[in-house]
Order: C-alpha cells, then sequence, then structure tokens
C-alpha cells in the first residue's frame, strides 16, 4: 500500500460547492403535491387557564383545511388542553392551502383566557405556595442524554419542592475537613443567562401521512433516528411506520432535535395530505427550546501552595416549563476536572413558566466552568500565586475520579495548559498591556458523547467507494468519513462517496451532537472500509492464484508483491462479484460498533480585553485556544469548528441574553434586538492544537465541537478583572453591567 496519508491533511468539505453556490435544498424549499400549511397560535400568557376557543370563523374562511385543537388532534400533549404554562405555547394549529390563508385565518380564531400567576425566577418557584408549573406541550425528549450528558448520582431521598423535579447529589470525603486544614476559602456566587441556539433557518418540517397510517417526516434534524423514536412513542406508533428523511441542517448547535415533528404528523395523518410546519423568526424565538440559565453557589479551599483541598457547589438550573436540564453533567463537570478530596455537589432544577429548555453546544458545561474557572482565578489572587500553575497542580489525569465516582479516560488537560505555557501570549502578558487592558485564562471540558453506529462500504465496478451511514453532516463529518474510508482502504479520498439515507434504509446512527459522530460513526467508517479490503483482497488471491499476505494494493490495483505489472484493477475485482451466474459474492464491507469509553476532550482559552471605565464596554483585543483534538483529521475542519465555537462564547459572554419580565414575557425576540457578535466584534482568533490520542476514536480522534464553546464566558470575566480590578459574577458581561460593578454598583 502506498504510504500516502490522507489523514492530518485539510480537505475542502464535500458538499461545500452545493451549499456556497446556493442549491442546496431546505425544509423550507420542500413542496410536495397537495401540501397544506400550518401555522401555531401561541398563547399570549406564561400561565392561563383556557376556557374557550372559537375557530368559527377561521374555519369559513376559504382555503382553511383545519382549525385543530387539543381535543380534536387526539394526542396528549400536541397542544395545550386546559391550561398554557408558558407564553408562546401552542394552543391552537391552523392548517390552510396556503401560508397568507393560515395567517389570516389564525386572526380569526378566538381563544379566551383566564390569567393565572406565573412564576418566573427559579428561586420564587421553589418557595412554599408558588405556582405549580404543570405539563407543557411538544413532549420533552432526553435531549441532554442524546448529547451524552447523562449523569448518575446519589439518589436524594429528602422532599423537594413542587417545582423541582430533580436533585443530584455527589460526595466525596468530608468538605468540613476541607475547610479546617485550608490557607484559603472564597466562596461565591455565579449566574449564567438562558441563551437561544441562534440557528439561520428556523425550525420546521414536513410531514408526508402514509396509506398505511404511519407518516413520512421530511425534518431539518440533528438525528434522524432519534427523531423517529420520539415520534413513535408521541404518537403511538410502531417506529416502522414512522420515516424520517434528514434535510440539509441550517444551523443547529443542539436546538434542531425534536419539536414540532409530532404535531405536523399528527395533523397530515387526520387530513390525509402532507402538512408544512415551519415557523417564522419571531415564533422561534417563542417556541423553540433555548439553553437554560443557571445559578451556582461555588466554595474552594486550598492550602498555601495552591493544593485544593475542598470543593462544595449547589446548582440551581432554570428547566422553563418541563424538566430535562443538564444540571447533572454540569455537576459532574465542575467537580471533576481539578482534583479535590473533599466534594459535595448539590444540583438541582427548577420549573419556571418560560419556554422548556433544550441542549445547545456542550449542555450544561458553559455553566458549570463559568463558576468553576471564575472561582479558581479568585482562589490564585487570594493565594498570590499564578493562575495557570494552580490550574495545573490540581488539573484531573487519567485514572483521576470524576465526581461520579467513574474513571477519566485518557485526557489532554494538562498537556493542553502546558501549550498554553508555553504560549506566545501567555508569555507577554505582564510585559506587554496597554491601559485598562487584561488577560483572563479559563478551561474547559466535555466527557464526550458515545452510542451505538453502524455503516457499510460499497467497491463500485469503477474502482470507487461508496459509504453508506445514517447520520447528520453538520459540521464535515462525511469528509472525515470519507478521509477515514480511504486511508484504511488505501485509496485517494476523492474515490469515496458518502451516501446518508433515511431511517428506512441508513444503517443505525446516533445522534450529532454531544461530540461523538466522528468517534463513533467514523469508526464504524473505518471497520466497514477495513472489512471491505479485507474481501477484495481475498477475492483477489483467488483470482490472480496467489498468497493474500503477498498482495498489496496501490494505485487502485491489486498486484503480487514485486511484480506491479500483474494484478488487476479494483473495479475489475469488484466486477466479478457482481456478474450473472459468478461463483464470487458482491464486495460490500459492514460494521456495527458500540464505544465502551468516551475520549474527553479539553480547551484552555486565553483573551486579552481593554475595558472602557467611561461605558463599561468590554473589547476583545486578542483570542487564543489550546484544545486537545486527539487527532485532527482534517485540521481545517477541526480548526473552524473552534473558530465557531469560540464566536458562540463571546456571544454568551458579552452580549447574549433572553429577558423574560415579571409576567413571564419575552423580550427581544427576534434578531434585530438579540445582540449576537457580528464579524467586525471578533478579534483576531489564534487556534493551537495538542494531540492527545484516544484509545477508541478513529486515528486516535476524539469529538471536537463542543469544548470551544465553553471557557469563553469565564476567560473574559477573568480579563475583566485582570483589566478592572472587579469581579463580576454574571453573564452576559454588558457594558451597564460593567460600569455598574466599576462604580461599585
Amino acid at each position: 500500500m502506498e504510504a500516502t496519508s490522507w489523514v492530518g491533511r485539510s480537505r475542502r468539505r464535500i458538499e461545500g460547492n452545493e451549499k456556497v453556490r446556493g442549491r442546496t435544498r431546505f425544509v423550507g424549499d420542500l413542496h410536495l403535491p397537495g401540501m397544506l400549511y400550518a401555522r401555531p397560535i401561541l398563547s399570549p400568557y406564561a400561565h392561563a387557564a383556557i376556557e374557550r376557543v372559537d375557530a368559527t370563523a377561521a374555519k369559513r374562511l376559504p382555503g382553511v383545511a383545519a382549525v385543530f385543537t387539543a381535543d380534536e388532534l387526539g394526542v396528549r400533549r400536541l397542544l395545550a388542553q386546559r391550561e398554557v404554562n408558558y407564553a408562546g405555547e401552542p394552543v391552537v394549529l391552523v392548517v390552510a392551502a396556503d401560508e397568507t390563508t393560515c395567517h389570516d385565518a389564525a386572526e380569526l380564531v378566538e381563544i379566551q383566557y383566564r390569567e393565572l400567576p406565573a412564576v418566573v425566577d427559579p428561586l420564587a418557584a421553589l418557595a412554599a405556595g408558588a405556582p405549580v408549573v404543570g405539563d407543557p406541550t411538544l413532549h420533552q425528549s432526553d435531549d441532554a442524554g442524546a448529547h451524552g450528558a447523562t449523569a448518575s448520582s446519589t439518589t436524594d431521598s429528602e422532599p423537594r419542592p413542587a417545582n423541582m423535579p430533580q436533585r443530584l447529589r455527589f460526595r466525596r470525603g468530608d468538605v468540613a475537613t476541607a475547610w479546617n486544614a485550608a490557607d484559603a476559602v472564597i466562596s461565591a456566587e455565579f449566574s449564567v443567562a438562558r441563551v437561544h441556539q441562534a440557528y439561520l433557518e428556523p425550525q420546521g418540517c414536513v410531514a408526508e401521512p402514509g396509506d398505511d397510517g404511519g407518516v413520512t417526516i421530511h425534518a431539518s434534524t440533528q438525528g434522524q433516528f432519534f427523531l423517529r423514536a420520539e415520534v413513535a412513542k408521541t404518537l403511538g406508533l410502531p417506529e416502522s411506520l414512522v420515516r424520517v428523511v434528514p434535510m440539509a441542517v441550517g444551523g443547529g448547535f443542539g436546538g434542531k432535535i425534536f419539536l414540532l415533528e409530532p404535531l405536523a404528523a399528527q395533523a397530515a395523518r387526520l387530513l390525509g395530505r402532507p402538512v408544512r410546519l415551519c415557523l417564522d423568526r419571531i415564533h422561534d424565538f417563542l417556541v423553540a427550546q433555548p439553553a437554560p440559565a443557571a445559578r451556582i453557589a461555588l466554595k474552594l479551599g486550598a492550602t498555601r501552595d495552591g493544593t485544593l483541598l475542598g470543593i462544595e457547589a449547589d446548582l440551581l438550573f432554570d428547566g422553563g416549563a418541563a424538566s430535562g436540564s443538564p444540571v447533572g453533567i454540569a455537576a459532574i463537570l465542575l467537580g471533576s476536572t481539578y482534583r479535590a478530596a473533599h466534594l459535595h455537589v448539590v444540583a438541582a432544577e427548577a420549573l419556571t413558566h418560560k419556554t422548556p429548555n433544550s441542549a445547545y453546544r456542550a449542555p450544561g458545561a458553559p455553566q458549570a466552568y463559568f463558576a468553576l474557572e471564575s472561582a479558581l482565578d479568585m482562589l490564585a489572587r487570594k493565594l498570590a500565586l499564578d493562575p495557570l500553575e494552580l490550574r495545573l497542580r490540581n488539573a484531573a489525569r487519567q485514572g483521576d475520579a470524576r465526581a461520579d465516582g467513574r474513571p477519566w479516560q485518557r485526557l489532554g488537560l494538562v498537556e493542553s495548559l502546558e501549550r498554553m505555557r508555553a504560549s506566545e501570549l501567555w508569555q507577554r502578558r505582564k510585559s506587554a498591556r496597554g491601559r485598562d487592558e487584561g488577560y483572563g485564562l479559563a478551561v474547559g471540558g466535555w466527557p464526550g458523547g458515545i452510542e451505538p453506529a453502524a455503516a457499510g462500504c460499497r467497491i463500485e465496478g469503477d474502482g470507487s467507494l461508496t459509504i453508506h451511514v445514517g447520520s447528520v453532516d453538520l459540521t464535515g463529518t462525511n469528509t472525515t468519513f470519507a478521509t477515514i474510508a480511504a486511508q484504511t482502504f488505501g485509496v485517494d479520498p476523492a474515490r469515496v462517496r458518502i451516501v446518508t439515507s433515511d431511517t428506512d434504509r441508513a444503517p443505525f446512527s446516533g445522534m450529532t451532537g454531544g461530540s461523538k459522530i466522528t468517534y463513533t460513526v467514523g469508526r464504524a467508517v473505518d471497520e466497514a472500509a477495513a472489512d471491505a479490503r479485507r474481501q477484495l483482497l481475498a477475492l483477489a488471491a483467488d483470482h490472480l492464484e496467489a498468497n493474500i499476505d503477498d498482495l498489496v494494493l496501490e494505485d487502485g490495483r491489486v498486484f503480487v508483491r514485486g511484480n506491479p505489472s500483474s494484478g488487476a484493477e479494483i473495479g475489475e475485482l469488484a466486477r466479478l462479484g457482481m456478474e450473472f451466474g459468478s461463483p464470487h459474492p458482491p464486495l460490500h464491507g459492514h460494521a456495527r460498533i458500540a464505544n465502551p469509553e468516551s475520549s474527553p476532550g479539553f480547551a484552555v482559552h486565553l483573551a486579552r480585553v481593554h475595558v472602557d471605565r467611561a461605558t463599561g464596554v468590554v473589547r476583545p483585543l486578542e483570542y487564543l485556544a489550546v484544545q486537545d483534538v486527539g487527532k485532527a483529521i482534517n485540521p481545517a475542519e477541526v480548526e473552524g469548528q473552534i473558530h465557531g465555537g469560540l464566536t458562540q462564547g463571546l456571544g454568551r459572554a458579552l452580549a447574549e441574553e433572553l429577558i423574560h419580565d415579571e409576567s413571564g414575557q419575552l423580550h427581544g425576540g427576534s434578531f434585530l434586538e438579540y445582540a449576537m457578535p457580528h464579524s467586525g466584534d471578533l478579534p483576531p482568533l489564534r487556534v493551537e492544537l495538542v494531540e492527545v490520542p484516544s484509545t477508541y476514536g478513529p486515528y486516535g480522534a476524539k469529538g471536537v465541537g463542543e469544548p470551544p464553546a465553553i471557557p469563553g464566558a469565564a476567560a473574559f470575566a477573568n480579563a475583566v478583572e485582570d483589566a478592572a480590578g472587579v469581579r463580576i459574577t454574571e453573564v452576559p458581561l454588558t457594558a451597564p453591567r460593567v460600569l455598574a460593578a466599576l462604580r461599585g454598583g
């Protein structure tokens, strides 16, 4: 086999030309014969009783096919039935021949509400006598689990308030012992805002009824098999009657998993026609499920030399109107990144009358690390220690116990910190800084998702490979699969085609989320290509009457070592298994895998900022990200993922925030008002890749998408204190918030 290595060489994305030329078809571009259009009518109240729905006038409008209430759909929790629990909860679904008629008909539906007391603050929701938050519509799925953000802990058997659906505890040692032995103890309370995933394409799907009572769903989803299972469960159908066709996803970041599809599917089944349900931007902000807000009280204690002794934390996530926030994984990461003999972490979720939350890039981790990394800087200042050396002294190593008792697998936290220590930006932080400039360091980590996967590799008659997968390509994973297959089989990646089919045809794959597709499906692709190669060589040995160990696969040919002129083309051999009456079976490799362990990934970020003391504006000047990526199969794509994560982290740190008033109304529900960073807001971004190979990932690769989105908030908060001498424990670091801190407010 030729010594050329495709792994580690940057390649353009397979689908790049199609996207930049505007040829990619999204859900909104899909038009099926006889298709109807649906529009939900949303509750204007955060909490109210539904006393009457009058759709008489709407149903008379020409072109209206149906106006559904919860009772008429016949499936629980697709629409609010007697009570609404958040402003934006769907109450009625209007279906018509076109979008204009849908809008007009929705204006004619009369809904009478009786407003009820609402609770929007999570602490108030836990108080005695607080209004109880009931079950919302739009079935809440285990998005956090699908991201790999699952957690096990000590069962909390103590009584809980009505609006606290889950509370977890993690213990090790005795924290009282830590406080008694510590030379320095710090404690603080931190707050992280609720934020939107801010994808460009709003939520949407098209559902098409089948003659057998089933349904086909064309969806902008990150996980077609996960979606199929959830729709089947919600509608009470066998999974075999639900077919999901994954469409191109116009941005997801954890928010495009499962939301509207059961509602559209049931409407289509009842009407016997395809139904398109695509939200406009304002409806998307109200209905789609954002990342949760969090409040974290944290206490750390250490000896004079910086040895961390104790970690005590109380995490409270605002779940909105449904349970399912990733508070458990937040607690594990907070208590596992650094070694401490004594640990006590309590993690709870409070229900409030706001939109239920969902996953957003590293669910739970940005909240946890904002508190942890801010507190570590506070501890370093109190001990007069270098903040990087404090982290290095206590950083978790392979085999160390996590908060949940499981050992860490191989991780590159120490190596990443050491690379940051050697960086030019870190080295010049003391000697080259302007007035009101500061540097902030922060760490972020992700345990890595795991999920079974399968893949196929067919050798074609023209000598190319067709790789068959069931995963959704959000971030260039298909290009990575082509590289993996090419490297393993022994052909140029240009000779590899990746095919993603629907749930009726594709091999199983987990959801694209949790930084696990390259790690799981990529491994299946690797093994399927290896299987196909073995089949090819076995056939060639028979055809060439040679020993299989003497064969060489090179330049598209199989030949006997030392005699390149002999042998046969790959395509020629493949065609032997496609002929009438052939004694040879087709060349088709298969693989199915279940990763036994996750592969954690860690990042270390350094921000340089300027703080304007007159206005409170924080201006990023430079940003460096050092990240352990296992093995960068396609370095350009890995760096692109990190750039995207840095941008999202900057947005959460400095500007992004979903604000609800005391009555539960969302303020700023559009891109005109929701403050996301623009290209001009970004400083120069630099990336350094550290490669600590995974034990299980293909060619040592591990997931890279989650870690870069995590450390930003803490890095900027630490930089602000370094620049201006004020510790701000709430993000985003908006100008008014920073200015108030500077003025002692």
